[in-house]
């Protein structure tokens, strides 16, 4: 093998070994919701909602949910739910958007946490107990350790979310990729959320 010959090998080894570096644990995530600009093999090219094109790559264990279009009389007793939401004068928390997981789904991102869809505001999932009202809907939404009450606007955007394959992940849809850095600084995403039939995720 010649010197030129064994460069051009440890060139193409490295290549490979920088592609298919892991996400690390401890980087934070960060959401890009946008619309995709391109895919070429596991690596795509979002172009965010505000700012510039962002290229991410898909992780080795990548999931999918598709997200379609749904009705807020789709959210009902014993749902399992996922909502962003403002808090309230009197502690309860009103919903900026909905997500209707499927069955499937179930004790997805369980818990109520920090959320980055507006100034704070937060995310809740879990199983909706009561509903009451015909407008303006009032849910309680159980998860593990807590529970919260929470208004829903008629004029909501709700969706609902099942698994997906990678085939959904192509130009022009619209997105919202859960990323961590590897140790180059590339996105890595583990799990996104594809709209389906022209439907913007609005998580």
């Amino acid at each position: 093998m010649t010197r030129t010959t064994r460069a051009a090998a440890l060139l193409a080894a490295c290549l490979g070994l920088a592609a298919s570096l892991p996400a690390r644990a401890d980087a934070p995530v960060v959401r890009i919701r946008g619309t995709i600009a391109s895919v070429e093999g596991n690596t795509v090219t979002i172009k965010p909602r505000v700012g510039d094109a962002v290229t991410v790559r898909l992780g080795d264990a990548v999931r999918v949910a598709g997200a379609s279009a749904a009705k807020i009389s789709d959210i009902q007793p014993d749902s399992y739910i996922g909502t962003a939401a403002t808090p309230q004068a009197d502690g309860t928390l009103k919903a900026l958007e909905v997500a209707v997981f499927a069955p499937s789904m179930r004790g997805t991102g369980d818990g109520h946490y920090p959320w980055d869809l507006e100034k704070e505001n937060t995310m809740t999932n879990g199983a909706v107990g009561a509903v009451t009202g015909t407008a303006n809907r009032t849910i309680t939404v159980t998860y593990a350790g807590g529970q919260k009450t929470i208004t829903v606007p008629d004029d909501v955007p709700v969706v609902a979310l099942a698994p997906a394959d990678a085939g959904l992940i192509k130009p022009g849809a619209r997105v919202v990729a859960f990323t961590r850095a590897d140790a180059s600084g590339t996105p890595v995403v583990d799990r996104m959320v594809v709209g389906q039939n022209g439907t913007v995720p609005p998580m």
